[in-house]
């Protein structure tokens, strides 16, 4: 999961449906949490200093499977680029995040891959453009790869809101920072 993922290959392929676009995941200091923890950062290639989403996440072992608690950034602005710049991802503090309640991940290992979704419920509600929607996320990982398919359905009409029209967003992994995490 530490790296930093691109769909180029995807883009280039069919740029009319899919925007280039990079996933970092990079590892926290493991005290951050006194666990495992990520700072995400989705961004698209042409402008990598001004990410569309941002998150804090804690992986938490419940032995049949891997659950992954989301925070979001208060004043996500001011973190923009931690995941390529340490100097900032070291400035983010617990004060500076808060829960998103009912948006967990739930992983669970099948073979070589891990399969996970948002936890059930459809809770984790996300307001766009004065819509409320709540979060359909689909994911797989693998030691090099990372597909997902988020979207936005209407709490009401259940009718797609945002999200891909054209399938799961299939990223290559281009730099591993496994090295970078540390355990106590």
């Amino acid at each position: 999961m530490a790296g930093d993922f691109s769909n180029y290959k995807q883009a280039a392929e069919n740029p009319r449906e899919f925007a280039h676009i990079h996933v970092f995941f990079r590892p926290l200091a493991f005290d951050f949490f006194s666990d495992i923890g990520f700072y995400s950062e989705q961004v698209y290639d042409y402008d990598l200093w001004t990410p569309y989403r941002q998150g804090i996440h804690r992986l938490v072992d419940k032995a049949d499977h891997i659950y992954i608690e989301n925070y979001s950034l208060i004043d996500s602005f001011i973190y923009a680029g931690a995941a390529r710049e340490p100097s900032i991802l070291k400035t983010i503090t617990l004060d500076a995040i808060q829960r998103r309640q009912h948006c967990s991940m739930v992983f669970r290992r099948e073979g070589e891959k891990f399969i996970g979704s948002v936890e059930s419920g459809n809770l984790c509600l996300i307001n766009k453009n004065g819509c409320q929607t709540y979060l359909v996320s689909d994911v797989e990982i693998t030691e090099s790869t990372w597909a997902s398919l988020d979207k936005g359905l209407d709490i009401s009409t259940h009718e797609q809101v945002w999200g891909s029209e054209h399938g799961s967003l299939k990223f290559e992994k281009w730099e591993s920072f496994a090295h970078e995490i540390t355990i106590a």
